[in-house]
């Protein structure tokens, strides 16, 4: 099933999600559809509460990008447990917040603890664009857009942009939710 995007401006997207009970029934149902819900929106990562869920869950497919290296998996309750290495600038965006980009700084390398469906606990370091956005889908669950890293005059500069995404006001070839 693909999910309706959740636009700038729910509530649900600044709030920190509630850990996973292990062994809920249609957890695999629910990342199976956020997988299809990612890949018809053309997303590279996509979290939980950008599909009104608020919990700690997010997915990452980086084969759209041209990297070395790429990932393809849910991360259940993760944790980063640490970011080190050069921080590194790079213009993101973000399916919530469609159209817009902005340059976020973020370290290069990170470890992350995570579970898989089955409840397994994995501690694994990623680098580069990978680590990028496993950050950025964390920072999901924690309740923090990328915007959130904008200088406050490019916030300034957004602003009407960014109301009139949570108006509804915007042109996308996926399904949104607008707050109410």
């Amino acid at each position: 099933m693909i999910y309706p995007i959740v636009a700038y401006g729910d509530a649900v997207l600044k709030k920190v999600c509630a850990k996973i009970t292990m062994g809920k029934p249609g957890l695999q149902t629910l990342i199976d559809d956020m997988f299809e819900t990612m890949d018809s929106a053309n997303g590279v990562g996509l979290a939980a509460p950008q599909i009104d869920k608020s919990i700690r869950l997010f997915i990452v497919d980086t084969s759209l990008m041209e990297e070395e290296i790429t990932i393809k998996k849910a991360f259940i309750n993760p944790v980063i447990e640490e970011e080190w290495g050069e921080e590194w600038a790079y213009e993101e965006g973000c399916l919530s917040i469609p159209k817009i980009r902005g340059e976020v700084l973020r370290y290069d390398k990170i470890c992350i603890t995570y579970e898989d469906i089955d409840g397994n606990k994995f501690t694994e370091d990623y680098e580069g664009m990978p680590a990028r956005v496993i950050q950025h889908e964390y920072d999901h669950i924690e309740g923090i857009l990328f915007t959130d890293h904008l200088s406050p005059f490019k916030k300034r500069r957004l602003k009407s942009k960014l109301a009139k995404i949570s108006k509804g006001i915007v042109d996308v070839t996926y399904r949104m939710k607008f707050p109410s």
